[in-house]
């Protein structure tokens, strides 16, 4: 099905086809025994894929990534195709627009993707009305972030607001500081911002009732001796865990052209080129914590092998984005399968 969908949806801009794949999920839940085909077609259940991580238990190891899901508009429509869990956001305080169209940008040839989207998205209000309004039926992250307008001295109380709202409604959190299409976003990354950040968020969670795992998502650019900071602080912190990694400044080993590239213009890299980043960051942030801390590995998974590959090297959980854009929906069934083998 999705061989004779691709070439149509790759004929439009990213942006645009992302835009038409929800309109036809939207269109999919109303017709006659559409979401029970779906499920027949791509959801693979078998007990040895349930996983218990940070004290959630999830059905099976594989997720969507943040940024396919914004707004919290598509959750249980993925569930369909056999997601375990998918990560809504990045979720600010308030609605912002991003940067300026065109944004993202296709890499066919190194099946990759770059997009300076800017954390678009409905703001937490509006995503919070969406949970109401539809009751997950799988585990769903919140992948939170502060407003391009605020100045990264108040980011604490952005991070702060949005975690506050979100809290009842979501299962665990991500803390989103290093993507790279926020000017300035990334230096939130240097320990002492760090500290301050997830030292609110700890104390806040404190005074709640039920307890959400909040993890902390890295960047695969960060030098060694920075990643070790923010290792060792998750340990000491309260932390949860990690997921490795965000998109990448680098532009190494591409085998698209150098005028590809240059059109694509600045942004987060992700899809294949940025596998064996993701993949090294996974196995020095397991070894240096000797396996004590999950995390969740990300960026650049294109394969079963490739998902397999991650958890071998430490990955509790996987998810993915670009692979599925790519690969299509059975990407995910096709994981499962090559996982429930061992």
């Amino acid at each position: 099905m999705y061989k004779l969908l691709k070439p149509i949806l790759f004929s439009f801009s990213p942006e645009t086809a992302h835009g038409i794949v929800r309109k036809l999920l939207v269109i999919l839940r109303h017709i006659p025994f559409g979401r029970f085909i779906i499920r027949q077609l791509y959801c693979y259940n078998k007990p040895s894929l349930e996983r218990e991580v940070f004290g959630i238990k999830f059905k099976n190891p594989v997720g969507m990534a943040a940024g396919f899901d914004k707004n919290a508009e598509m959750y249980n429509d993925l569930a369909n195709f056999g997601f375990g869990f998918v990560e809504i956001g990045s979720v600010t305080p308030k609605e912002q627009i991003g940067n300026p169209r065109p944004r993202v940008f296709r890499l066919v040839k190194d099946r990759a993707l770059i997009n300076r989207m800017g954390l678009n998205n409905s703001g937490v209000k509006s995503v919070v009305s969406s949970l109401k309004r539809d009751k997950p039926t799988l585990i769903i992250g919140g992948n939170i972030s502060k407003n391009n307008t605020t100045l990264n001295s108040d980011a604490p109380l952005d991070y702060e607001k949005t975690f506050a709202s979100l809290y009842e409604f979501v299962d665990y959190f991500v803390v989103n500081v290093s993507c790279p299409n926020v000017k300035g976003l990334t230096e939130l990354q240097d320990i002492t911002s760090l500290s301050e950040i997830v030292d609110r968020l700890t104390t806040l969670r404190k005074y709640l009732d039920e307890y959400r795992p909040i993890l902390l998502k890295v960047s695969p650019d960060l030098p060694k001796d920075q990643l070790d900071e923010i290792i060792d602080l998750t340990l000491v912190s309260g932390l949860d865990g990690i997921v490795a990694t965000n998109t990448t400044k680098s532009r190494d080993n591409l085998t698209s052209s150098k005028e590809e590239i240059d059109a694509a213009g600045t942004g987060g890299l992700s899809g294949r080129p940025l596998f064996e980043k993701s993949l090294e960051t996974i196995s020095y942030i397991h070894k240096k914590t000797e396996g004590q801390l999950p995390i969740i590995g990300v960026g650049g998974i294109m394969t079963p092998a490739d998902a397999k590959e991650m958890i071998d090297a430490g990955a509790s959980l996987v998810q993915i984005y670009t692979g599925f854009i790519y690969s299509g929906p059975s990407l995910v069934k096709r994981i499962l399968k090559k996982l429930s083998k061992g």
